[in-house]
């Protein structure tokens, strides 16, 4: 599998500098969403949506799609493309759950920043989309322990991230907040330029060893 075919046949997506444009992560993600087989009218939330290509998507499969960013910015950019697309997306400036408080949803899909990053996090710039602490999961725990209360009772929170910030942690958060968490699509593609970058820091903290391919991983939880 190729980072080509998981961005294949995207929506019209229009991305400016400093916004988070689809990657092969978010090909991923957009897979397992289409897997969920949204029922008409589902209330879905897109956390950290960047462009809003798979809110855009959520709403083109019937869904009524929440979007939210930090990035004013992305919130401008998601919008635009929801128009761009013909689809009716709510977008709000705000973090994370934090957004739409006291609301439920049949569906969360996440694509948190998780890139393992030496200093902490970056308070502007493009970096903001996917440095996410020196163990890539200062955002990550935050979805894990929101998601129990942003869930129906049927509903499902699917997360995407790299095996570098660690798929078992995830997968025990999840279940310690109550929901039932497994992996239900993967995929193994080179370091891109970020990674690239910071090859030697990774090694020197033993998060890539020999490597320089990562597996991204598709998370689903639900209420246990």
């Amino acid at each position: 599998m190729t980072a080509d075919t998981l961005t294949a046949s995207w929506p019209r997506c229009w991305v400016p500098r400093g916004v988070y444009a689809p990657q092969a992560d978010t090909g991923l993600l957009r897979r397992a969403m289409c897997r969920e087989r949204i029922a008409s009218g589902a209330d879905v939330l897109d956390l950290g949506t960047g462009s809003g290509v798979l809110a855009v998507e959520a709403a083109r499969l019937g869904g009524r799609v929440t979007a939210v960013d930090i990035s004013l910015r992305a919130v401008a950019t998601a919008r635009f493309n929801a128009l761009l697309n013909g689809q009716s997306v709510r977008v709000r400036h705000g973090d994370l759950a934090s957004a739409v408080p006291g609301r439920r949803f049949d569906l969360v899909v996440a694509n948190p920043p998780y890139v393992p990053a030496p200093g902490g996090l970056p308070r502007r710039g493009p970096a903001r989309a996917w440095d996410a602490g020196s163990d890539g999961r200062a955002l990550i725990d935050r979805v894990c322990d929101a998601a129990p209360a942003i869930l129906r009772s049927a509903g499902a929170l699917l997360l995407v991230h790299s095996h570098l910030c660690g798929i078992e942690d995830t997968l025990e958060r999840l279940e310690a907040a109550g929901l039932r968490a497994a992996v239900v699509d993967r995929a193994r593609l080179p370091f891109g330029r970020v990674l690239r970058s910071r090859l030697g820091w990774l090694r020197e903290r033993g998060l890539a060893a020999d490597t320089t391919t990562e597996e991204l991983v598709v998370i689903r939880a639900e209420h246990a």
